[in-house]
């Protein structure tokens, strides 16, 4: 099966799954999967399935990162905070939609991975930096709109105060191997509003950068 017509069967699936926002399934559709998959993976980039890509992180299902991506309802002149940048997959999908991406990865190993693949898909509207994603971004600060691609039990408050009025939040909130919830966060005048979406289950957000030998 051609790469073509694989991608056609993967945007329809993700259709099935009740994604429906144009934008986002066009980003999609134009983000090679397979380059943010480790080759001997490779036969997985078109399943729904998550993929290790090492340092114990995984590549979310491409269903997952979908539905987190329209709940983010990102528009072309914002600027998007993504917590944890693992392959740099979900990092290119956010760089189609919007004005500019800043992400975060505490694993070094993996961000200069995902740098390498963001510039040779010549993705320029992406700022890079190895942290602790716990505590965002305070220099960029504030942001329209923030992604956390690893979950916390609470939404973590430094994050929070990142976010700008009007802004969005959307981040899975849950302990590791218990039941963990897509959450939505809409920053208001008065404060915060919550809604739960889906169930998911992603690897814990830690604090600190992870060492390497």
């Amino acid at each position: 099966m051609s790469v073509a017509t694989r991608t056609i069967r993967q945007i329809l699936e993700l259709r099935q799954g009740g994604i429906t926002d144009t934008r986002v399934l066009s980003a999609i559709e134009r983000v090679p999967r397979a380059r943010f998959v480790p080759a001997a993976l490779a036969h997985q980039a078109f399943e729904n399935v998550a993929v290790s890509i090492g340092h114990g992180q995984t590549l979310s299902r491409p269903l997952v990162v979908a539905q987190m991506t329209e709940a983010l309802e990102v528009g072309p002149r914002m600027k998007v905070l993504e917590i944890g940048t693992g392959s740099g997959y979900h990092t290119a999908v956010l760089a189609q939609l919007c004005r500019r991406v800043y992400t975060i990865e505490r694993h070094r190993p993996l961000m200069v991975q995902a740098e390498n693949r963001l510039r040779e898909l010549r993705l320029h509207n992406v700022t890079t930096k190895v942290g602790d994603g716990m505590h965002g971004w305070p220099d960029q600060a504030p942001f329209d709109r923030i992604i956390v691609s690893a979950a916390a039990p609470e939404p973590p408050a430094p994050i929070l105060a990142q976010l700008a009025v009007g802004g969005i939040l959307v981040l899975p909130v849950g302990t590791q191997g218990r039941e963990q919830s897509l959450m939505r966060v809409q920053r208001r005048e008065q404060g915060f509003e919550s809604e739960w979406l889906s169930q998911v289950r992603f690897v814990p957000l830690v604090a600190g950068i992870e060492a390497t030998s």
